[in-house]
C-alpha cells in the first residue's frame, strides 16, 4: 500500500517529469556532439585527402608519373600510421601504383571498401570503409588518394552507445531519486497529516511539526501553526466569553426577572409604568452587553480593515475631548489635553473615535471626585503615541492585563455602572490596528497608552478623510 502511495504522489510524478526532461536533454546533448564531431571529422579528412592529393599532383607535374610513383610506394610505408590508401592508373586505366582496388578508380569524391590490415599469423577477416578523392593528372593519368574511416565509424557508434546508455543510466537515477524523495516527502507528509488529525479530534495544542525540507515549506508550516495559535486563542475566548455571560449576566437576568414577578402585585397604573419603565431600563443594559459582545467579536474577526483609510488622529483627539468636555465639568473633573497637530496613522475612523472615547469615559467614571484627566498625542521616532491618564486610584499592576479580559471589574468597581467590557473592546480595536496598548502607573493613577507602530499614511491634512462621529 505505501509502495502504491509513492507511486501515486504527486512528488514521483514531478520526478517523473524531471525523468522526461533530463533525458530528453541528454540524449539532445550527446546527439548534438556526436553530430558536432562527426562532422568535424569528416572535414577533417576531406581537408586531408586535399591536401595530400595537392601535395602529389605537384610532384607529378614536377618529375613525371614515373617518379610520382615511386613516391606513392614510399608514402604508403612512411605514412601507414596515418591510414593513407593510394591508386595511380595510367591513361589507359592500368595501375601503375597503390593498394586502393581498382573500383575506386573514380575522379571527385567516393567511397570504397578494402580488407582490414591483418595482424601477424592471424587471416584477415573484415572490410574497412575508405573515403576517396580522385585527380586527373595533366597526361591522363588518375590519381586516386583514399583515408581509413572505421575510427569515425567507431567514434560515432560509440556515441551513440553513450546516448542510449546515459539516457537509461539518468532514468534509473532519477526514477529512484523520485522514489526516494517521495518516500521521504510523504513520511512527513503523514507527521503533518497527524498532527491535523488530532488537532481535528479536540487536541488544540497540538501544533504541526516542521516538514525540514527548506525554507519556503518552514515558513509554511510556521503560518500554520500561528494560524492554529489564534485558532486556539478564539476558541479560549469564545469558552471564556460563553463562561463570562453565564456568570455576569445570570444576576441581571435574576433581578429582572424577581422584578417582573413583583409587578403582579400591582395595582394602580403608576407603579406598573413605573415598574415598566424599570425593567425596559433592565433589558436596555442586557441588550447593550450583548451588543458590545458583538461589537467586540466582530473587530477581533476582522471588520473594519476594509475600511481602513488614512485618519487625522489629531482630528479624532479634538472631536473626542469636544464631546466630554460638558461631562467631566458637570462631574467636577478637570479635563486637559496636549494633542500634537496634523498626526496620521490608518486606521477605521468610526472604531478609533470609539477607542479614545471609551478610553476617556472609563477615566470619567473610575478615577474619582476631582480626578484631573489628561489626554495627550505625539510622533516619537516614526511612530504615534496616544495617551489618556488620570490621578485616581489607578489599577495594581497584577491587576492591569486582567481588566482587558471581557466582563471583568475590579472589586471597586462593580458598585458602578458598567457591564466590564469597555477595556475589552479597545483592546481588541488596538489589536486590529497593529497598535501597542499598554497600562502603566501615572503616580497617583492610570496611564492608557497606544502606539501606533505600522507605516504612517503619507497624507496630507487636506487629503484626510474626516468623519464627525459626535
Amino acid at each position: 500500500m505505501h509502495r502504491l502511495r509513492v507511486f501515486n504522489s504527486g512528488a514521483f510524478r514531478l520526478a517523473l517529469l524531471f525523468v522526461v526532461i533530463f533525458a530528453v536533454g541528454a540524449i539532445a546533448l550527446v546527439a548534438a556532439v556526436n553530430v558536432a564531431v562527426t562532422r568535424y571529422a569528416s572535414q577533417t579528412t576531406a581537408t586531408a585527402l586535399v591536401d595530400e592529393s595537392t601535395l602529389l599532383r605537384g610532384e607529378a607535374q614536377a618529375r613525371g608519373r614515373d617518379a610520382l610513383g615511386q613516391l606513392i610506394l614510399r608514402r604508403e610505408r612512411i605514412v601507414h600510421a596515418h591510414q593513407f590508401l593510394y591508386l595511380l592508373l595510367d591513361p589507359q586505366g592500368h595501375p601503375v601504383a597503390g593498394d586502393l582496388p581498382a573500383t575506386s578508380a573514380k575522379v571527385g569524391w567516393g567511397e570504397a571498401s578494402v580488407a582490414e590490415p591483418a595482424e601477424p599469423n592471424e587471416p584477415s577477416d573484415g572490410q574497412n570503409t575508405v573515403r576517396t578523392y580522385g585527380v586527373r593528372l595533366a597526361d591522363g593519368s588518375r590519381l586516386i588518394v583514399g583515408r581509413n574511416t572505421s575510427d569515425l565509424d567507431e567514434l560515432s557508434d560509440w556515441l551513440g552507445l553513450v546516448t542510449i546508455w546515459s539516457g537509461l543510466g539518468i532514468t534509473v537515477l532519477a526514477v529512484g531519486g523520485g522514489l526516494l524523495i517521495a518516500s521521504v516527502f510523504l513520511r512527513r507528509l503523514d507527521r503533518v497529516n497527524r498532527s491535523l488529525q488530532e488537532i481535528m479530534d479536540g487536541r488544540l495544542e497540538e501544533r504541526v511539526p516542521a516538514i525540514g525540507m527548506g525554507d519556503e515549506f518552514d515558513r509554511l508550516t510556521g503560518n500554520l501553526n500561528l494560524m492554529l495559535e489564534r485558532n486556539q486563542a478564539l476558541m479560549d475566548g469564545l469558552r471564556q466569553v460563553s463562561t463570562d455571560i453565564a456568570h455576569d449576566l445570570r444576576t441581571p437576568l435574576s433581578r429582572l426577572r424577581q422584578h417582573l414577578d413583583s409587578m403582579r402585585d400591582l395595582t394602580r397604573p403608576e407603579d406598573l409604568q413605573g415598574a415598566i419603565d424599570d425593567a425596559l431600563a433592565q433589558v436596555d443594559d442586557v441588550l447593550s452587553t450583548f451588543h458590545a459582545l458583538l461589537r467586540i467579536g466582530q473587530i477581533e474577526g476582522g471588520a473594519g480593515r476594509a475600511r481602513f483609510e488614512p485618519v487625522d488622529l489629531s482630528a479624532v483627539m479634538d472631536r473626542v475631548l469636544l464631546a466630554y468636555e460638558t461631562a467631566a465639568e458637570d462631574a467636577g473633573k478637570i479635563l486637559s489635553a496636549q494633542i500634537a497637530p496634523d498626526i496620521v496613522v490608518n486606521g477605521d475612523p468610526q472604531l478609533l473615535t470609539q477607542l479614545f472615547a471609551n478610553l476617556l469615559e472609563n477615566a470619567l467614571r473610575h478615577a474619582g471626585d476631582r480626578a484631573h484627566i489628561t489626554m495627550s498625542l505625539a510622533q516619537v521616532d516614526g511612530a504615534v503615541s496616544a495617551v489618556v491618564a488620570d490621578d485616581g486610584p489607578g489599577v495594581p499592576a497584577y491587576e492591569r492585563q486582567r481588566v482587558l479580559r471581557r466582563f471583568y471589574r475590579l472589586d471597586a468597581s462593580r458598585s458602578t455602572p458598567g457591564s466590564g467590557l469597555g477595556l475589552a473592546l479597545i483592546a481588541a480595536i488596538a489589536e486590529l490596528h497593529d497598535a501597542e496598548l499598554s497600562l502603566s502607573d501615572n503616580s497617583p493613577g492610570l496611564a492608557v497608552g497606544v502606539r501606533f507602530v505600522g507605516p504612517l499614511a503619507d497624507h496630507g491634512r487636506g487629503h484626510v478623510q474626516r468623519a464627525a462621529f459626535f
